[in-house]
């Protein structure tokens, strides 16, 4: 969401709750959540969300005065009950980082994990390992992971380490939101049932932010 700038240049958060209440999705992931320097303050004021919003930020242990982890950032309906949650520290040459939670959306056990991974696609490997490292321990659940994975080529790099893993939903080309031509944010799971998935483009996400918004559906196969 780029720090709730707009491609227009404007920042606007409640333009961004907006187009969060478009999709109106059970658990979102978010990249660039968090002001980038002095207190790292929550782009998205919590005042905000709870007045205009059904969405409440998972609360991260190590967060200080922002809603994310270096940027990255797990909002849930306020239907959804949450579980343990904790900041993934990941090897990085930038500043980045992923966030992992356990919870239960209508009664279904999920883990989510949010990311935003490096421009270097050394590093982008190598912590698209330490995630996946961390995806398999404790309880075996269904998951889903999301977020920016900064992958340009298709099926090779990180692509292809997260595909001996997880399935990728097909969503289409989401960056840059004025004219599509990469899909460089994903979304991958396992253990639960592709339903449906897709690009937000509504006329509202286009100026929202650089990157369009991807969704998916999922049905539990238990």
């Amino acid at each position: 969401m780029r720090k709730a700038i707009g491609t227009d240049r404007r920042r606007n958060p409640e333009r961004v709750i907006e187009v969060l209440c478009e999709i109106g999705a059970d658990v979102v992931a978010l990249q660039e959540a968090d002001r980038r320097f002095g207190e790292r303050m929550s782009a998205l004021p919590a005042h905000l969300l709870e007045e205009h919003s059904p969405y409440r930020p998972v609360p991260l242990p190590h967060r200080t005065g922002g809603i994310g982890w270096h940027g990255n950032a797990i909002l849930v309906h306020r239907d959804v009950e949450i579980g343990s949650c904790e900041a993934l520290h990941i090897p990085a040459l930038e500043p980045r980082g992923a966030v992992l939670s356990d919870m239960k959306v209508a009664g279904v056990p999920l883990r989510v994990v949010g990311m935003h991974l490096d421009l270097s696609g050394l590093w982008r490997r190598r912590q698209s390992r330490a995630i996946l490292h961390r995806a398999d321990q404790g309880e075996p659940l269904p998951t889903v992971m999301m977020g920016d994975l900064n992958e340009w080529t298709a099926q090779s790099g990180c692509l292809r380490d997260f595909g001996h893993h997880f399935a990728f939903a097909p969503t289409g080309r989401s960056f840059h939101a004025r004219r599509p031509v990469a899909a460089l944010d994903r979304i991958m799971f396992r253990g639960l049932e592709l339903k449906d998935c897709g690009v937000h483009c509504s006329p509202k996400a286009r100026q929202a932010s650089d990157h369009l918004p991807i969704w998916a559906e999922f049905a539990s196969t238990a």
